[in-house]
């Protein structure tokens, strides 16, 4: 793609997601993320009413009469953005790559953070990482997410989760709102998860096509793996076949489901053929 192409392109997300985010996306997203929780401000004189717990004894017994801490809610957010861009991401059977939708839904996150105000991150990951962009404000830097989401070549078409969220553990040392952006065709990657998720406000989008659920019975053909590019002759005609595949299926989807909810962090499953708009709005929502 020539970079007039590119930023036309760009531009287009922009307008489309900008107004997702501006007219729909913005207040449930700053309901949603309040902050960190509440920062040191300053100590003043005990009030009437004042709660007893914020009581500070140090300065009470310097001054001998209660003084009280002053707590301001932090405001300012990170946003990071942890982004699938393996090999099976490029497929779709529909008018759109699933790595499409997810640029879009990331896109949408990026300019609801822009308007809070917030930092947003951006970690491209196949089975390495493959670009990291460190958080910052503003909407060239948007524009820049947007611009890699769009055209970045992974060097690898693997999938390793694991790996992106020891990255995410390893750059982010402070508590920020964690979207991470797959289509979850993996496992083994719980035990990483469960240390990401004490720490961060952890959510997995999940974007699917339906097609990938089971094969449908066309005799003997061929099939690449979108990841190793791997051909293989598949008889679809066998029942067995046909379900195994989709019981591994299945296995995936659970496994992805049970990891995030027993480790209390947020799950949103959004087909291809789907609009993510009301699956955002509706997991928003639930959240509040």
């Amino acid at each position: 793609m020539d970079t007039k192409a590119l930023l036309k392109k760009v531009r287009k997300i922009e307008i489309k997601t900008r107004r997702l985010s501006d007219h729909v996306f913005g207040g449930e997203y700053h309901s949603t993320f309040k902050g960190r929780g509440m920062t040191f401000s300053e100590v003043r004189q005990y009030q009437f009413g004042d709660d007893v717990r914020a009581i500070d004894w140090n300065v009470t017994a310097r001054y001998n009469e209660p003084f009280v801490k002053v707590f301001e809610e932090e405001r300012e957010l990170t946003l990071m953005l942890v982004v699938d861009i393996s090999g099976s991401e490029f497929y779709g059977t529909q008018s759109q790559f699933k790595r499409e939708i997810l640029t879009e839904i990331a896109a949408t996150l990026s300019f609801s953070a822009l308007q809070n105000n917030d930092k947003v991150g951006l970690i491209l990951f196949s089975d390495q990482i493959e670009l990291f962009i460190p958080p910052k404000k503003g909407r060239s830097h948007i524009l820049r997410i947007i611009r890699e989401l769009l055209e970045f070549k992974p060097q690898s078409k693997a999938t390793d989760i694991k790996t992106a969220l020891e990255f995410l553990s390893s750059v982010m040392k402070k508590k920020a709102i964690v979207f991470l952006l797959s289509d979850f065709m993996d496992d083994d990657y719980e035990k990483t998860l469960r240390i990401v998720a004490k720490k961060h406000d952890l959510t997995g989008i999940r974007v699917f096509d339906p097609t990938e659920a089971e094969i449908p019975n066309l005799g003997l053909v061929p099939m690449i793996d979108s990841e190793t590019e791997k051909t293989a002759w598949i008889n679809t005609g066998s029942k067995a076949v046909r379900t195994a595949y989709a019981s591994r299926h299945q296995q995936q989807l659970a496994y992805f489901q049970n990891v995030f909810k027993m480790n209390g962090a947020g799950t949103l499953s959004c087909s291809v053929e789907e609009s993510y708009v009301k699956k955002l709005l509706s997991y928003f929502k639930a959240r509040i």
